[in-house]
């Protein structure tokens, strides 16, 4: 039972001077505490508590980015008749705080570090947390089906009748075969021989023997990568095959339509994918309200007690989605073999900025949202890391589907401004632990190198975490729009596609891995990279994405399921540790002459020639700009997608989120400011671009179109706010215009349902 509280209007409940949402407060009492040993009682002092003490910190950090943006402004404007000088900007730079001094070489001390993060490199996919469909599709990611991947996609090409039909393709069959044959022949070689001559799998005297079309036999050229298998020893139905420590599984079925086609009988060849996902509470999300949030802390439940489900219709069918369960094999001299089906889970909890009003203070004010998502998601978590004594037995409350075999919690934080944030983070973290009963650093803590001010003092910012951080990971998207803000007063900024060829972007990611390798994050925590961006280019991705491995990386995002089963076979390709090890001895090599490369990093992405720019050059870029704005911002307001496949001008699929938002309205609003653009110029842009993507979104349903009546679309005036105010919103960051107008669609969506619903006859 609830423990008696004091009720307050607009269904509220008061503890301790704070108005607790009704639904909120019952979601918690009745769903997320049974099981895990906290009382009602204890749990909401603690957390009032914890918000009183934070709070002012939280609001003291965000007057400090206010107050150090004031001046970087003011430094520009007051150099504005003089050349640029980098020597002077950094100094000032240091001056007023912005860079802190570099304290000497140290090494994280993180422990309890699951495999799949510490020493296992692999993709890793982000997945709004909001929609539980895809949340366990990304948990099941795991493993997938590398003969769909490629069947599927542009892998295989179209050439000589290969081409994808309504009905199954045998010649494009045939060409996924193969590919799939060459993959194994360079990760798993068989001695003198390809997997393609193979017409049988057998196990002999322990070991992996394949019986060849020319009669003979031959075996593996590392026996070593053989280590499991299931069926019969003389009649395998699946050989288990490990590479740089991925896991391979060939499936065999005679009887299989695929099987009956192959010489050995594969249907399939599994390839262990998604080592980790982020489920994410932030940019890929639209939760805006009490009854969002409290579906997405619903959803992490689920996952945590390993019990979510999704029923969904599919080509006229009703489909149930679970959780995998585990894999299971024998080893090689016949003992059970248990892999873990499923990808191992972060959770991407919200920034410093927005709040929530799950509670309210007693000024009414809603509270810091990221001060909640660190206790919450916490709490949630510990139905899977927290130990019950049952008839004298410790077990797990969700042992079938346990996330983190070391008992840790995996928090990715983003959008942190520098070392004292991270700190301000890391106490937090610390308190949470203290609170929940918990060993302290069982939080492991992932910082986003996606502020300007954090990739600036990346080391100190390791440093504040240095016994719990276990992900670092480049944000190119965001990290471009903090540029265009922080530098908004320096002058015009450069073309949006020529901003990756600027001085700055290579030495934030080489950064970013040298600074992370010499903090000791070898064998202890992830070094990521960004996301791929277009989901339906596949065979670039398989040419461009390998270079992420090259550069010393020992995850890097992908945008699906199946672009994780492809990009995984990058890392059989190559052994990220070899290549991390290479750069420390590069690193550490004290004859080698390296530059300090700070300088470059701060280098502002100027626009150069600018009297070059036609008009015809400016307007396409406007035009750029403004179609991928409203082609999200339309789906953001209207239907609360929060990450979706949006096509660009050209009618190329991108994956967009807020970040890539973040910089088509900062990078308008830089050139309005340095008078390269009109207003006039950007709301006819704005009209004729809704036009492009009313027509796009033609097929959709459920789609609500800008025009012809803009005055009276949310969305569009959503975008425009964007545009006109973003100069004056906090870094530059899209989600309190965002949200302010999504909340305005939901109470009018709601209030139309209650009018139908009053006027409806008896």
């Amino acid at each position: 039972m609830h423990m008696q509280s004091k009720i307050l209007k607009k269904n509220r409940i008061l503890k301790n001077g704070y108005k607790i949402s009704s639904d909120f407060y019952d979601f918690v009492n009745d769903e997320i505490l049974p099981g895990i040993d906290i009382e009602e009682e204890t749990f909401w002092k603690s957390l009032t508590e914890l918000l009183t003490e934070f709070i002012p910190r939280n609001k003291e950090l965000l007057e400090v980015r206010e107050n150090l943006q004031s001046q970087i402004d003011r430094w520009h404007l007051d150099n504005k008749s003089q050349p640029f000088s980098q020597k002077k900007y950094q100094p000032f730079l240091t001056d007023i705080g912005y860079l802190v001094p570099e304290k000497k070489n140290f090494s994280i001390t993180t422990e309890n570090v699951d495999d799949e993060v510490a020493t296992i490199a692999g993709p890793q996919l982000v997945v709004p947390l909001m929609n539980a469909r895809f949340a366990i599709n990304a948990v099941n990611a795991r493993w997938g089906s590398l003969y769909d991947a490629l069947y599927g996609t542009d892998v295989i090409g179209d050439e000589n009748g290969a081409c994808k039909t309504n009905q199954y393709n045998p010649i494009r069959g045939n060409n996924v075969t193969q590919y799939a044959k060459l993959f194994l022949d360079n990760s798993v070689s068989l001695k003198d021989a390809s997997h393609s001559d193979v017409v049988a799998y057998s196990i002999v005297d322990n070991e992996l023997t394949a019986q060849l079309d020319s009669g003979r036999s031959t075996s593996l050229t590392e026996q070593k990568k053989f280590v499991g298998y299931n069926g019969s020893l003389n009649n395998p139905s699946a050989i288990l095959l490990e590479n740089n420590g991925l896991h391979i599984e060939i499936q065999i079925d005679a009887n299989d339509k695929v099987g009956q086609s192959d010489s050995a009988s594969v249907k399939d060849i599994l390839l262990e994918s998604a080592l980790t996902t982020i489920q994410d509470c932030e940019d890929s999300i639209t939760a805006v309200d009490a009854e969002d949030k409290i579906i997405v802390y619903r959803n992490w439940l689920g996952l945590m007690k390993g019990d979510l489900t999704e029923v969904f219709n599919k080509s006229g069918k009703k489909i149930t989605r679970t959780l995998n369960p585990d894999r299971n094999y024998l080893t090689p001299f016949g003992k059970p073999l248990k892999l873990s089906g499923r990808s191992l889970q972060f959770i991407r909890n919200v920034g410093h900025l927005m709040n929530s009003e799950l509670i309210l203070n007693a000024k009414d004010e809603e509270v810091p949202e990221g001060i909640l998502d660190g206790m919450l998601t916490s709490l949630i978590a510990l139905h899977d890391i927290k130990e019950h004594d049952i008839k004298g037995k410790s077990t797990f409350a969700n042992s079938e589907f346990r996330n983190s075999k070391q008992r840790s919690i995996y928090i990715v934080k983003p959008k942190m401004h520098g070392p004292e944030e991270v700190k301000f983070c890391n106490d937090l973290f610390t308190r949470i632990e203290d609170v929940l009963s918990i060993p302290e650093n069982t939080i492991k803590m992932g910082i986003m190198d996606e502020e300007r001010r954090t990739s600036a003092n990346l080391k100190e910012c390791i440093r504040e975490a240095k016994d719990r951080v276990a992900f670092i990971n480049t944000g190119f998207l965001d990290r471009t729009g903090d540029e265009i803000h922080t530098s908004m007063q320096a002058g015009a900024m450069a073309r949006k596609d020529q901003m990756k060829n600027e001085k700055w972007i290579s030495v934030y990611e080489n950064r970013n891995v040298r600074i992370g390798l010499l903090a000791g994050f070898k064998g202890k925590a992830q070094i990521g990279k960004g996301m791929w961006a277009i989901p339906d280019q596949m065979s670039a991705m398989l040419k461009d994405k390998i270079s992420h491995l090259k550069a010393g990386a020992n995850c890097a995002w992908v945008p699906s399921p199946t672009a994780a089963t492809l990009h995984v076979m990058h890392y059989h390709q190559i052994k990220v540790i070899d290549i991390q090890n290479k750069l420390l001895d590069e690193y550490r090599d004290e004859n080698a002459s390296r530059k300090d490369d700070l300088s470059d990093l701060l280098t502002i992405p100027l626009l150069k020639n600018r009297e070059s720019l036609s008009e015809e050059d400016v307007q396409n870029e406007l035009d750029n700009n403004i179609q991928g704005l409203l082609g999200y911002v339309v789906r953001w307001i209207n239907q609360g997608i929060g990450c979706s496949t949006v096509p660009d001008i050209n009618n190329v699929g991108r994956m967009e989120d807020r970040a890539t938002l973040r910089i088509s309205s900062q990078h308008i609003c830089n050139w309005l400011q340095h008078n390269i653009l009109d207003e006039q110029q950007i709301i006819d842009s704005l009209k004729k671009m809704a036009i492009v993507v009313d027509q796009q979104n033609s097929k959709d349903t459920t789609y609500q179109s800008m025009s012809p009546d803009y005055d009276k679309s949310i969305a569009f005036q959503t975008a425009k706010d964007l545009i006109f105010k973003g100069k004056d919103q906090p870094s530059g960051y899209t989600e309190p215009l965002l949200h302010l107008r999504r909340i305005e669609i939901k109470k009018k969506f709601k209030k139309t349902v209650q009018e139908n619903s009053s006027n409806r006859p008896d």
